[in-house]
């Protein structure tokens, strides 16, 4: 009896249990209705459970009861819950999965927006690259006119970018505005940036549509990211054709502190090389850097930045007004810049940048024997924030003052001693929305209003920008932006109520990156209003000053990187196309700048040689014929230049661990390139105006040096930084 008890209770138990049993089915969706197969449903705290099949559905038992929480994930989705009632039932569940987007991974606005760093995923170049490219002698913005969307303006040296002059670009460093960013120099003389590449770990060239951030920037900015504390104590000797420095860094748990000090003097190098430049006094200058890095609490970061450069050049220069008779034209620069900024993250959600910069910059030219002194005075000041205000929208918002204050003063032989100066306060905030669609959608909404006490008048700026990823390696983005820029200091001295020059963009671009290779194809229509026209550039007449200047530059980019075909290769090609035409300045009618090529085109390898421990390079640069006004000919804007060729080679050779001999050549074949003409302003006794060529300062420019790192090991080399 008892054990028919025990058998009877064993079967009630098990029907009880069957009983219990609920089947829960249904389908597995995105937003779109798309099936999603393999993704994981179970019943939580349970082993209770499936995956979806191909066309999503999903069907399976529990034992649970009562209340229990169904969930449904799948990588790139977020986790769906749902709180069902277990009573044994059949249970239908509808489950659409909505995307989960990713800020880091996900697409990103890459329209005119070339980023050199390791992490971002539109790197184009790397910061290795600013100073291996052979054509660029170490120049940051040398190797920047490598890419897309830059003009060859060898007389110039400066970044002219889609149609637009060397001052519409601008040059900021963790954010904050460098003003005076080129060195000093002669009419017709390149000159070259002031700031080492071996102080950024990042870049980021934007050829326009940039950031609302970014202000008086009319075409392009250059933003220059800074190391952070430094990974080692090290010190580094540089032995060069053209000078020398020495350089320290000393590293702590949460700090560092860099010394450079650097001397160049071209003239014992002019002196064996034969110049087409009648120097009387070859470039020559002092240059001095400090910097110091911070961590301060968890995340804070300060750093801080100087740079004191002081240089002098003298040169003789034909003048076709006087016979050919020479004047000398001598500039002496001290030049001063100092960088401080903060950043930490303040809160849940929240980060801070803070900064402020300083530029004390002086020049006196020498005309013969006339004197001309300019100073400029710039402080740059930020606070901005960044807001993760929800998991689809980052708010990046923040105010900033400029100003600045130009003075000139001239000492003319038998002529006016006067002194001119003004003073503008520029202050402006920005605020820029992303809004993450999903993974594949990106829209970047901005709006930045600025205020010149110059003028006592404000404008707003829209900007607007959007991409969308078509597939996992290519996407396509739009832009479309307004930008103003003060008029240039020599206009707004003589008429003080000129308005900002203004440029309207508007940019398609589709980028393709895959396997260590990156296609980018970029098409643009940019529109200039309010631009400074005169009379005569030498007219000191305010009333001969106005903003009814206008132009317009249209034009396709091309970009192919290439470091996996070939072992040890890596290569890159640039092309730009584009068309300008300008009413401005003292054009007498609407015409193409004498800036301007239509065509450019650059080609850079670097290979290394594992068995030589040697990495040699090649730049070529192409630039189409450049238009000039020849007044022997009816028309304006009536010549073309010669085309410009120039293929530079380089190589470094590991003779040490810690030593490497660095060898480069610009324009190996000589060519005399040709950059325009200067005109007599009178036609001589046959009618015919003489003219006399803009060229190269030499066939070539040959450099060697030697770079010493000393550590402890022994082992430590510059080679990334070559």
């Amino acid at each position: 009896m008892q054990r028919f008890k025990f058998i009877l209770l064993f079967v009630l138990a098990i029907a009880s249990n069957a009983k219990a049993q609920t089947v829960i089915s249904g389908k597995v969706t995105d937003s779109q209705g798309t099936a999603i197969p393999f993704a994981n449903v179970y019943i939580k705290n349970s082993f209770d459970g499936t995956n979806s099949k191909n066309d999503g559905s999903f069907s399976f038992q529990t034992s649970e009861t009562g209340q229990r929480t169904l969930l449904v994930s799948f990588i790139g989705f977020k986790t769906f819950e749902k709180i069902l009632e277990l009573k044994g039932q059949p249970i239908q569940v509808e489950v659409i999965l909505e995307e989960q987007i990713n800020k880091i991974d996900g697409v990103t606005i890459t329209a005119g927006a070339f980023e050199a760093s390791d992490i971002k995923k539109v790197t184009v170049l790397k910061p290795l690259d600013i100073v291996t490219t052979a054509s660029a002698a170490g120049d940051i913005m040398g190797a920047i006119n490598t890419l897309p969307g830059t003009a060859t303006v060898g007389e110039s040296g400066r970044l002219f970018v889609r149609g637009g002059e060397g001052y519409e670009t601008k040059v900021f460093i963790d954010g904050l505005e460098v003003r005076n960013a080129f060195g000093a120099t002669a009419p017709n003389v390149p000159t070259r940036g002031r700031f080492s590449p071996f102080l950024f770990k990042g870049t980021i060239f934007s050829t326009g549509g940039y950031s609302a951030e970014y202000g008086q920037a009319l075409s392009s900015a250059l933003v220059l990211n800074s190391n952070d504390i430094a990974e080692k104590t090290q010190g580094d000797i540089s032995l060069m054709t053209v000078g020398g420095d020495l350089a320290y860094t000393k590293k702590w748990d949460n700090s560092s502190i860099s010394g450079k000090v650097q001397y160049t003097d071209l003239r014992p190098y002019q002196d064996l090389i034969k110049q087409d430049f009648d120097w009387k006094e070859a470039p020559n200058g002092k240059v001095a850097e400090l910097v110091y890095r911070q961590k301060i609490s968890g995340n804070g970061l300060l750093k801080v930045y100087t740079n004191m450069d002081i240089s002098n050049l003298s040169i003789r220069q034909p003048n076709i007004n006087n016979g050919g008779a020479k004047d000398t034209v001598s500039i002496g620069n001290d030049y001063f810049y100092l960088n401080t900024s903060y950043k930490d993250i303040i809160a849940d959600r929240w980060t801070v940048r803070a900064g402020i910069s300083t530029t004390l910059n002086q020049e006196e030219i020498g005309f013969n024997t006339d004197k001309i002194e300019e100073d400029e005075k710039g402080i740059h000041a930020k606070l901005a924030f960044n807001w993760e205000a929800a998991e689809k929208v980052s708010v990046n918002m923040g105010t900033e003052f400029f100003t600045k204050k130009y003075t000139n003063k001239f000492n003319i032989e038998n002529g006016p001693n006067d002194a001119f100066d003004f003073k503008e306060n520029i202050a402006s905030t920005f605020v820029e929305t992303d809004y993450f669609a999903s993974n594949k959608f990106v829209v970047r909404t901005g709006l930045r209003l600025e205020h010149s006490s110059l003028l006592n008048q404000m404008w707003v700026n829209p900007r607007l920008a959007m991409s969308y990823k078509l597939t996992e390696k290519g996407q396509f983005s739009l832009a479309y932006g307004q930008y103003l820029q003060s008029a240039q200091n020599d206009y707004a001295l003589v008429n003080q109520n000129l308005k900002p020059e203004k440029a309207t963009h508007y940019i398609l671009n589709y980028q393709y990156i895959h396997n260590d290779r990156v296609f980018r194809v970029e098409t643009y229509l940019k529109k200039y209003d309010d631009l400074v026209k005169f009379t005569d550039a030498n007219d000191f007449n305010p009333n001969n000053y106005s903003n009814t200047g206008f132009g317009e530059a249209k034009g396709v980019d091309v970009f192919w990187r290439d470091s996996k075909t070939f072992e040890n290769t890596d290569y890159w090609i640039s092309y730009s196309y584009v068309d300008s035409e300008r009413d401005y300045r003292d054009f007498s009618s609407l015409a193409t700048p004498s800036f301007v090529s239509n065509h450019n085109f650059s080609f850079v390898a670097k290979h290394f040689v594992v068995p030589l421990r040697t990495q040699f390079g090649a730049t070529y640069n192409f630039a189409s014929s450049r238009p000039f006004h020849n007044p022997n000919k009816s028309g304006f804007q009536n010549d073309k230049t010669p085309t410009f060729h120039d293929l530079s080679l380089n190589a470094a050779f590991l003779i040490k661990p810690n030593i490497i001999l660095y060898m480069s050549s610009s324009n190996i074949f000589g060519r005399d390139n040709v950059f325009g003409y200067q005109y007599a302003n009178q036609a001589n006794a046959q009618g015919i105006y003489e003219r006399q060529t803009v060229g190269q300062g030499a066939k070539r420019f040959i450099f060697l040096a030697l770079f010493i790192t000393l550590t402890k090991d022994g082992q430590e080399n510059q080679l990334d930084n070559l």
